[in-house]
């Protein structure tokens, strides 16, 4: 399994495959949605990459399984629609039943009002300035003939349109009071920072000024900062202020808490099943290896709690090491703290695994950079695997770039106390002798039997998939 599939959303209880516990947050969201049952926009607002379409089509079920009346709409599937009414029509025409059907056919007729557009007119001044042929320009001016009345048809046309986004209000406001029993629609738009920009900034527009009606509840699925950035586009400035004119669309923002990051590594973990690689019967005999799931779990909490990590990120990485796990043989060494640091900065930080991967760092340069990635903070329990985790980087990555005979010292004997001690200094372990890194680096250099010989260049064969894939 090299992808995690959509959560199945089951009837009668929506929640029950999901193992971040968000249940919790629908309900908060179902008690504002009662309390301010007029009419709203609400924004979902979190970053790309956190769950927010697997909540909402939880949180749709909920709400149907409560008797609300609701629409879903995926606005990025359908940005191929020029005008974003018909799209809007579209979706509220699935609630029509046959005693509400002739109300529907009233608001679509309103509707039709409100996308007439009136063709551009090309005026026989703009033609005379760009176009030089003469037939064209004769065309052109046929078409302008009674220029002169335009203006009064735009006048006439925007008193039709004016009255007619009242009298499809109207409509809109009763047929939606006729399909739910006194309930709100809740209306979900989905992906909206994923859409072309115009399209975006349009369907914002058409809600606010078409749809922002009682017993309509619209839901915006959106990272705002995504969407802002469509703003800015659309206008073609970076001085918009993005967050002011958003404001003017959305009455209440809510965003879905974090889950807990070491309970969803644990879900990850089982779902891909890693345990029956690291835990196989054939690993299980060598004693080695016996402790390589356990180190790659508590790495992978350590990395997801310290840095920010969207939940896609997290099974990516996950993904990614169960397809890799798959190339190596049973008896193999993994190295699984620094198997997976080297998925997750493939994943994150794509630049500083090639500057390992093709040999460009110092030692010293390697372990900066490994700060700066790991965001590394001291949580007492996690400091034995993040130093272990220094050690083994810079003791593989020392073998990779130099061979056995220039390799550079990472520790020698004092002649005086005839102790070894440490010609590099750790950044994570904060002792005053770094007592914990010394031993890690001092146990790889004892050679063949624990990997302590092997380089880093395998686990790159590896992870770029360059090597046979079994299954």
């Amino acid at each position: 399994m090299i992808k995690h599939k959509e959560i199945d959303i089951v009837a009668g209880n929506p929640f029950a495959n999901c193992k971040l516990d968000r249940h919790q947050y629908a309900k908060v969201l179902t008690s504002i949605v009662d309390t301010y049952a007029d009419g709203f926009v609400l924004a979902i607002n979190n970053k790309w990459g956190t769950g927010k379409t697997t909540f909402v089509k939880m949180w749709e079920q909920d709400l149907k399984d409560n008797k609300y009346q609701t629409v879903y709409f995926n606005a990025w599937e359908n940005d191929f629609e020029n005008n974003p009414l018909t799209a809007l029509m579209g979706e509220l025409k699935t609630l029509t039943k046959e005693e509400t059907e002739p109300k529907f056919k009233t608001v679509l007729n309103r509707a039709a009002i409100l996308s007439k557009h009136i063709a551009p007119v090309v005026v026989k001044a703009i033609a005379d300035r760009y176009i030089n042929t003469d037939g064209i320009k004769e065309a052109i001016e046929k078409v302008t003939e009674g220029v002169t009345n335009i203006f009064e048809n735009e006048v006439n046309d925007y008193a039709e349109k004016k009255k007619g986004i009242t009298e499809f209000r109207t409509s809109l406001s009763k047929f939606i009071a006729d399909t739910n029993e006194g309930k709100p629609l809740i209306f979900i738009v989905d992906e909206l920072d994923r859409c072309r920009p115009d399209y975006a900034v349009a369907i914002l527009e058409q809600i606010k000024h078409f749809f922002s009606v009682p017993n309509i509840v619209f839901v915006l699925s959106i990272d705002k900062g995504q969407l802002g950035n469509a703003v800015r586009g659309v206008y073609g400035s970076e001085q918009i202020d993005a967050e002011e004119y958003l404001r003017r669309f959305i009455d209440i923002e809510y965003s879905i808490p974090e889950p807990d990051s070491e309970k969803y590594c644990d879900y990850l973990y089982n779902y891909f099943g890693l345990n029956e690689f690291f835990n196989s019967d054939l690993r299980s005999r060598i004693s080695q290896l016996n402790y390589d799931g356990m180190t790659f779990l508590k790495t992978a909490k350590i990395l997801f709690k310290n840095t920010n990590v969207s939940l896609r990120q997290q099974e990516k990485i996950f993904a990614h090491s169960r397809l890799v796990l798959r190339s190596f043989p049973y008896n193999n060494f993994v190295f699984p703290n620094l198997f997976l640091f080297l998925i997750y900065i493939k994943t994150l930080n794509n630049a500083f695994y090639n500057k390992i991967k093709f040999k460009q760092l110092s030692l010293k340069d390697l372990q900066i950079e490994f700060m700066t990635t790991i965001n590394f903070i001291s949580q007492d329990d996690f400091d034995y695997e993040i130093i272990d985790l220094e050690a083994y980087l810079i003791h593989y990555y020392n073998n990779y770039v130099f061979t056995r005979s220039n390799r550079s010292l990472l520790f020698e004997e004092d002649t005086n106390t005839k102790q070894n001690k440490l010609l590099i200094n750790s950044l994570t372990d904060k002792s005053p002798d770094g007592s914990r890194f010394l031993t890690i680096l001092e146990s790889r250099s004892r050679g063949y039997d624990n990997g302590g010989d092997i380089n880093i260049e395998f686990l790159f064969r590896k992870i770029d998939i360059t090597q046979s894939i079994t299954f």
